[in-house]
């Protein structure tokens, strides 16, 4: 066979084209086994997909040594690897181009014929089963991608699992762990199963003829696979063998839970990751490569947010899926359980910084090397999600309370001792604040975390209102001091997070108008709250105005009864709230005429005027980080799109959005931004800096008769929502806002009213 002709195959189906001779003289470009030995037949003596009589076990396997051997002796003009690949390659094109609604009708009828040819006649599969064996890795990937986009084919053209596909299958798993070459069915399966779940003309029918046959098979293989003995050697190097199969038995889970949408009913092997999942959490904790911990934990996170892959279904209708209420209640269950025998704090986490495209620093590189933040996060998530369900599974607050407080402090002391090397000068003195210390960096993580914490309040505060329609003040106490050492209070955890941001109201707005974040629900969800708990809300901005050895320390919030009672960790709530620090509001003496309040990335000061009619700015040159524009909406790992389910958002989910789009949002925010600083140039003095401007800072001055001294976080967090609705109204009247957001402005417009009607007394 000519090189050339092969070639210019592969040019007429890439473009489309006709293909005018018949399609015997295209399908014998394709045939594998052209000039093969009749011995290397005898040696791949596969089953035919004619040959229903034999059962799948009676397929022959080649060795890979055989394998090697054929493919030394093929008989091309052209170099025989080459020429392999190039067949392999326009396999897979061909498949695709015959299934594209783009190509003419007639043209992709040929394209089948020759695809149909291939299968029947050619016993094509025999020879890619073969040479997924080679150790040749690209013609082994090769061969798994084409053979993958021929099962698929077959499936949708003859509602029928490819038989050869099937036995190699079945003899690999069945035959683990006495042959250990299992990563190619692994690679394989996966990459069907994938394209199945693209395929929409499939859909549920075509998974579930193609994981019937394997659901009893693949159970028993999750069972074998992770009961080893994961401290030896062999899992120590991510490039062995063992290591192999077990990374590519993470991709077929991961698809495999990506694949229970697609189900009515979920088979046994979609379901077995949450109702053994305790196999995996043993392999966590093992000596296992670091690499293979991370996708594991990687994997536990996505199936505690309903996420099995970035391009899946929302989660709202994943947690429709029969069973999965009661599979997530499994895992849960098992996942606070081994938290609470400190599970997290025996995970060894990487002490190196992840670099780009290796695993060391440049020389000269001064970054200081910390815990993995990534996994950190990840395995945080999991256990805010596992309370966050269980609690929502409970039927008394006395149950729900026995765990949480239990959880909740291994989870403190997991954060304390893996964030020590960022916080050198941050002490941390509040457990409200951990939350958004540790998922500041990312934002969908963020406000997923503060959504279960917001719910499980929400949970045990309507548990106590149902068992006692009135509380007493010691009773009040008692709850308000237990959310504060369990670093929970709803209006804690979202002061903290409006001070990391500098109260910025347009990182609000990139949150809300992201697809990306589940903030829309949270902040909803929240403002119902705050509209009803309004005087915790002030009491708490106080707390935070309040400075160190004042009288009114945070710790005026621990009830009598509980006065020699240490928070958890043993980190007490005396001090919350007024350690000095970049971050930190402190307040002033009232006898001064004037307060500067200063906006800048990474500074929220409140400076002292030491001069008569005069102002100082210091430029404090640590800047925060994540006042960069938190949302990237070209991509963002572990995103999802949110639907929230509340009476109120029926017309307010957050949709994506095209470019021309954010563009013209972009322009709308940085317009309503000149406005509101040309206002505030008219009524105040402004601050002038030499090449500062309005992104990086903002000072004004106001009168200290306008504000009391105790009520600086009230003003700015209360300012922030304000200026968020008019940010919201602005977009909203020129009918750019990616949703309906009428309910979200209700909300607002009234926790503004009676912000204003306590300023006016």
């Amino acid at each position: 066979m000519k090189i050339s002709l092969l070639q210019q195959m592969y040019k007429d189906v890439l473009a489309g084209t006709p293909l005018p001779k018949e399609s015997y003289y295209y399908t014998s470009f394709l045939n594998l086994c052209v000039g093969w030995s009749q011995e290397r037949d005898e040696l791949c003596d596969l089953p035919s997909s004619d040959d229903s009589i034999r059962s799948h076990q009676d397929a022959v396997i080649p060795t890979t040594d055989d394998v090697s051997h054929n493919l030394a002796n093929m008989n091309f003009s052209f170099c025989p690897r080459e020429m392999m690949l190039l067949q392999l390659t326009l396999i897979e094109v061909l498949v695709a181009k015959a299934q594209s609604q783009e190509i003419e009708f007639r043209t992709r009828q040929k394209y089948h014929e020759i695809l149909l040819l291939l299968l029947k006649e050619t016993q094509v599969e025999s020879k890619l089963v073969c040479i997924l064996s080679s150790h040749d890795q690209l013609l082994s990937h090769m061969a798994s991608k084409s053979l993958a986009s021929l099962v698929h084919f077959q499936l949708k053209e003859e509602n029928a699992v490819n038989v050869i596909w099937l036995s190699f299958s079945l003899k690999s798993l069945l035959e683990f762990p006495m042959h250990t070459q299992v990563a190619e069915c692994l690679w394989t399966l996966t990459a069907i199963i994938k394209d199945v779940m693209k395929d929409k003309m499939l859909s549920e029918s075509g998974i579930l003829k193609l994981l019937a046959p394997l659901d009893a098979v693949l159970e028993g293989f999750y069972n074998s696979i992770l009961q080893h003995h994961f401290d030896s050697q062999l899992y120590s190097s991510p490039y062995s063998e063992a290591a192999n199969n077990l990374i590519s038995f993470i991709d077929l889970l991961e698809s495999l839970l990506a694949s229970r949408t697609q189900l009515e009913l979920p088979l046994r092997c979609q379901r077995v990751l949450f109702l053994k999942v305790s196999y995996v959490l043993n392999l966590i904790n093992s000596s296992t490569h670091y690499f293979i911990k991370k996708k594991f934990i990687m994997l536990l996170k996505k199936c505690v947010l309903y996420k099995p892959q970035e391009d899946s279904v929302s989660g709202s209708q994943f947690l429709q899926n029969p069973y999965l209420k009661e599979d997530m209640l499994a895992l849960s269950n098992v996942v606070l359980q081994v938290v609470n025998l400190t599970w997290l704090n025996e995970i060894p986490l990487s002490e190196k910084a992840s670099y780009f495209g290796s695993s060391e620093a440049l020389s000269g590189d001064n970054t200081q090397n910390g815990s993995d933040q990534v996994v950190l996060r990840a395995l945080s998530m999991a256990v805010l999600k596992a309370l966050e369900f269980k609690c929502q599974n409970s039927a008394t607050e006395a149950e729900i309370k026995e765990g949480f407080e239990s959880s909740m402090s291994h989870l403190l002391t997991f954060w304390r001792n893996h964030m020590k090397c960022s916080l050198h000068s941050h002490p941390v003195a509040h457990h409200c604040e951990w939350l958004s210390l540790v998922f500041i960096e990312q934002d969908d993580d963020m406000w997923e975390a503060a959504k279960a914490l917001l719910l499980i309040y929400l949970k045990i505060d309507r548990l106590r209102g149902d068992a006692a329609d009135n509380s007493s003040r010691e009773e009040e106490e008692s709850w308000d001091f237990h959310t504060h050492a369990n670093g929970y209070n709803p209006h804690c955890v979202f002061l903290f997070f409006l001070e990391k941001i500098a109260f910025d109201s347009i990182v609000l707005l990139d949150f809300l108008i992201s697809s990306e974040t589940c903030f829309l629900e949270y902040l909803v969800r929240y403002l119902k709250l705050l509209r009803e708990d309004w005087h915790q809300f002030v009491n708490i901005c106080n707390h935070f105005d309040t400075k160190c050895g004042s009288s009114q320390a945070m710790s005026s919030i621990k009830p009598e009864h509980q006065e020699k009672q240490s928070c958890v960790a043993g980190v007490s709530l005396q001090n919350a709230c007024c350690e000095p620090e970049p971050q930190t509001l402190i307040p002033l003496a009232s006898s001064h005429n004037y307060l500067v309040f200063t906006t800048e990335q990474g500074d929220n000061e409140v400076a002292e005027s030491n001069q008569s009619n005069s102002l100082l700015c210091n430029d404090n040159t640590s800047l925060l980080g994540s006042l960069q524009r938190l949302v990237n909406y070209d991509s963002s790992e572990d995103s999802e799109l949110e639907s929230v389910g509340e009476e109120c958002l029926v017309n307010t989910k957050q949709m994506p959005l095209h470019k021309e789009c954010e563009t013209m949002i972009r322009e709308a925010v940085c317009s309503y931004t000149d406005d509101k600083q040309n206002k505030l140039e008219s009524e105040v003095l402004p601050l002038k800096q030499k090449g500062s401007n309005t992104s990086s800072s903002l000072a004004y001055i106001v009168s200290s008769d306008n504000i009391i001294p105790q009520r600086i976080m009230f003003y700015k967090s209360t300012k922030c929502l304000e200026e968020l609705q008019k940010a919201i109204s602005r977009l909203q009247g020129r009918n750019l806002f990616p949703y309906n957001p009428s309910a979200l402005l209700r909300l607002l417009s009234h926790i503004e009213k009676i912000s204003k009607n306590m300023n006016s007394q």
